[in-house]
């Protein structure tokens, strides 16, 4: 499958309908994914990105139906991840002396990754590649999402490929952001951002600032997962400086896992309380052991207060819960508040671990949390219920 994106540019990817993890099993992709891949037939052809490895064959089959391999002059390499790199031994099989295009940091990771000495053309910010009377020009985007990450601009059709960022992972057999579900693009762009960009939002700030004061025209963004942005694809851009400066929405996110319903009851009791002190915040809760962790991060993204709840088990706290806050750790998440709470029986320390791993994790833990011994009985339940108006009120 080929089609013709703008003029004398073609997609030559591959729609993944039945991919559902990745990262290996990091990331849930409930909607499948795309590997996107360009070929630009202009004086001089350049191909920009290939496919995942498990669909390499079939790739470079596809490829060779719309083009004599032998006449392609260049391989732009973006970003060196398996996913976009996967295919290039096997094209390489056949086109050996191509020169490969990338950055200092995507050479290294290249050759780390497959161990073949291609002819590597290093380019940084600025360089440009004459395609006869159009040129590709290279922007480096180190940590968006990996250090090797380029962004390669083509002149005169006024297009950026843009690789990982402003992408998502969305099977759609409509290619064009203007003829998918919004509803469901938008959720799938920011589970992507949340997941996987938010550790780098002051450089995502930087880069795009840095982008936009070079005024290059833009008329659509091709990315390398999911849709093409074709109708006003400055709107993605303005979505990713909303995303990047401390994102969040008026929800309140409750998380927990629990062994006999205990914490369960006190997750909502708390919820209870947040209504009747704000009835306008949304509150949102999870059961961490039933729930996609992924969604729930999209969740945390959009909150601008989480709480997190466990049973003490083993003088500690149950793993779904110690998973999630190992995942916020990581992503660096700016400007949140928190709390923690939990049900216990006998030495009941989780809630002082959660408020600890919280507060490592950058997050303003607003006070020391709230214990409850064995089932909560209604006097409990309207402790509970009291948290959770004064969590409320301490946000305002």
């Amino acid at each position: 499958m080929s089609f013709q994106v703008k003029n004398n540019i073609y997609w030559v990817g591959k729609i993944d309908w039945e991919l559902r993890n990745f990262h290996g099993d990091e990331y849930s992709t409930h909607r499948g994914s795309s590997y996107n891949s360009y070929l630009i037939k202009e004086e001089k052809t350049a191909l920009i990105d290939t496919v995942w490895k498990p669909f390499a064959k079939e790739y470079v089959e596809n490829l060779q139906q719309t083009i004599d391999l032998e006449k392609i002059d260049y391989v732009i390499a973006c970003h060196a991840e398996n996913d976009h790199s996967g295919a290039l031994p096997e094209l390489m099989r056949h086109i050996p002396d191509v020169p490969v295009y990338c950055t200092k940091n995507g050479a290294k990771i290249l050759k780390g990754l497959y161990h073949q000495d291609w002819n590597f053309k290093v380019v940084k910010t600025g360089d440009k590649l004459s395609l006869g009377s159009k040129d590709l020009i290279f922007v480096e985007a180190p940590m968006l999402h990996w250090p090797d990450t380029m962004f390669t601009y083509l002149s005169g059709d006024e297009v950026l490929f843009s690789n990982d960022a402003f992408g998502q992972h969305y099977a759609s057999e409509f290619m064009f952001n203007d003829l998918v579900d919004q509803a469901e693009l938008f959720q799938e762009c920011i589970k992507y951002y949340a997941n996987i960009l938010t550790p780098f939002s002051p450089m995502v700030i930087r880069k795009i600032k840095e982008v936009l004061g070079f005024n290059l025209p833009l008329d659509m963004i091709c990315t390398s997962h999911g849709i093409i942005w074709r109708d006003n694809p400055a709107q993605i851009v303005e979505k990713y400086l909303e995303w990047a400066d401390n994102y969040q929405e008026n929800q309140i996110t409750i998380l927990y896992d629990t062994m006999w319903d205990s914490t369960r009851v006190m997750a909502e009791q708390i919820a209870a309380g947040i209504r009747e002190a704000d009835h306008e915040v949304t509150v949102k809760l999870y059961s961490l052991a039933k729930t996609d962790k992924n969604d729930v991060i999209t969740e945390i993204f959009k909150s601008k207060a989480i709480l997190m709840g466990s049973s003490t088990i083993n003088n500690g706290i149950l793993v779904h819960v110690a998973a999630l806050l190992e995942e916020i750790q990581g992503l660096k998440f700016k400007n949140k508040k928190a709390g923690a709470f939990g049900s216990y029986g006998w030495s009941g320390e989780a809630v002082r671990i959660m408020s600890e791993r919280l507060t490592a994790s950058g997050l303003e833990v607003m006070d020391e949390g709230l214990r409850i011994t064995w089932a909560p009985d209604e006097e409990s339940r309207q402790t509970c219920r009291e948290y959770g108006k004064v969590f409320a009120g301490r946000l305002e």
